[in-house]
């Protein structure tokens, strides 16, 4: 990590000369690699557009249960289609679960994929965030992640904003967290204000003047260079030397974490949850204020921001009941999304700000004895908002069982293609290159933004 140094402390001094109360540190190691790293505004190879657009991207850790949310079975069987009713909604023909109120009344305003295909059968976040499989023959380095793809390719939309924010929790489960940065530089991993990194962003124990002295600034820049170029994380660092002190020293990144700083009123419309994980957990908190920071650093500048969400792997046995959980936290669930969307509208960022919600895999059409619900890759859902995009309708259905599409199969590739035409990328002339330097088209397989949508 970078420290700057202030004064020797002659009294209170370690081995190495350095005094115990006069350096800071600013920023940390992530679970991707370097969380400085997006403190560094890369130039944007493309060219800045002029207008500001962005993705929240919210993945629901485990697999949510599309036949209990979106896609009800009322005719079905009854160890088919469970103990919840469908509600109508603000859409004519539109139904979902009457544990979703809020969004049932302003459904016109979501748009709901209930097609998704060629989901991986392992929990694993990888291709909610790469829109890859493991399972695929991967370029040098690794498929990359949609945020940090987006980082190298647009650069940053503020200089004092990463352009790529990650608001996702460590989960003890490996598989569940978000991947590093892969074929793209590191300097484009996703910039982790969560756990001890958030503490690393203050500039603790150092003043203005200090940061102004110059020849040690450079100092100690030009050690964290050599210290990290050893390791073959990073170069070229000193090119943005001064872009990264600016943004070390704007209050703009960090403003937009503290909530303090929000409307206390629109504090309380996203509601509370679990601010650390339960014990029997082992994916994300259920942290429904994180929607709102993601809001906030979108207004700071952001142009992806990533969120995983509580625990969605509902297979039965003690504590594990699903429909005891999806009663419990469903509705959480409903006030925090629906709260962002409509503080989109709100704000005017509905038609720039595009909001993806989805988990690795749909659930069982059968209940199993222990009432829960098993891995099903065949299908699964989508819910997605803003983007100027066409909301109010459903794309795709499934059987009557919610077991198999049955209509407009959608793929993967086809949201992230979706996603890159919101934020203004063409992924029919957009390239980025391996670690050997060979070029990679951002979809595959002729993929395409899904024709309802755009």
């Amino acid at each position: 990590m970078l420290k700057i140094f202030g004064p020797p402390d002659r009294h209170r001094q370690f081995c190495d000369g350095v005094s115990r109360r006069n350096f800071i540190k600013i920023g940390g190691f992530g679970a991707a690699g370097l969380s400085l790293s997006h403190l560094l505004a890369l130039e944007a190879q493309a060219g800045l557009g002029k207008s500001h657009k962005s993705v929240i991207l919210i993945y629901l850790v485990g697999g949510p249960p599309h036949q209990d949310m979106f896609d009800l079975k009322p005719d079905a069987p009854r160890e088919i289609a469970g103990p919840h009713r469908p509600i109508g909604t603000n859409v004519d023909g539109i139904q979902i679960c009457e544990l979703f109120p809020r969004m049932a009344r302003m459904m016109d305003k979501f748009a709901l994929i209930r097609s998704l295909v060629g989901a991986q059968n392992d929990h694993d976040a990888f291709q909610c965030y790469t829109g890859h499989s493991r399972r695929e023959m991967a370029p040098a380095g690794g498929w990359a992640p949609f945020g940090s793809i987006v980082s190298q390719v647009q650069g940053a939309a503020n200089p004092a904003t990463p352009p790529f924010v990650s608001m996702c929790y460590e989960c003890t489960h490996g598989p569940y967290n978000e991947p590093g940065s892969g074929m793209v530089n590191v300097a484009h991993s996703g910039f982790r204000p969560v756990g001890p990194a958030r503490a690393d962003m203050k500039l603790q124990g150092i003043t203005y003047d200090r940061l102004a002295d110059r020849t040690r600034l450079q100092a100690s820049v030009d050690q964290f260079r050599r210290d990290v170029d050893a390791s073959g994380q990073m170069q070229g660092l000193d090119s943005f030397t001064q872009q990264a002190m600016g943004m070390l020293t704007s209050s703009k990144l960090a403003e937009a974490l503290d909530l303090s700083k929000e409307d206390p009123r629109t504090v309380a419309r996203y509601g509370r949850g679990d601010e650390v994980k339960r014990i029997d957990d082992n994916g994300a908190p259920r942290v429904p204020q994180s929607f709102l920071a993601a809001r906030r650093l979108v207004e700071a500048g952001a142009r992806v921001v990533t969120v995983n969400y509580s625990k969605w792997d509902w297979h039965g046995g003690p504590g594990n009941d699903i429909f005891t959980r999806e009663r419990e936290d469903f509705p959480i669930f409903d006030q925090a999304i629906t709260a962002l969307v409509e503080d989109l509208h709100q704000r005017g960022m509905d038609k720039d700000t595009t909001v993806l919600v989805w988990g690795e895999f749909g659930r069982t059409p059968r209940i199993s004895a222990q009432t829960g619900r098993d891995h099903w890759p065949r299908v699964a859902m989508a819910l997605l908002a803003g983007g100027g995009m066409k909301c109010g309708q459903v794309i795709g259905s499934t059987d009557r069982l919610g077991g198999e599409a049955n209509s407009r199969p959608v793929t993967f590739q086809e949201v992230f293609a979706t996603l890159y035409h919101n934020l203004g990328i063409d992924v029919n002339t957009t390239t980025i290159m391996d670690a050997k330097g060979r070029p990679y088209y951002l979809v595959d397989n002729g993929a395409q933004p899904i024709r309802e949508l755009v």
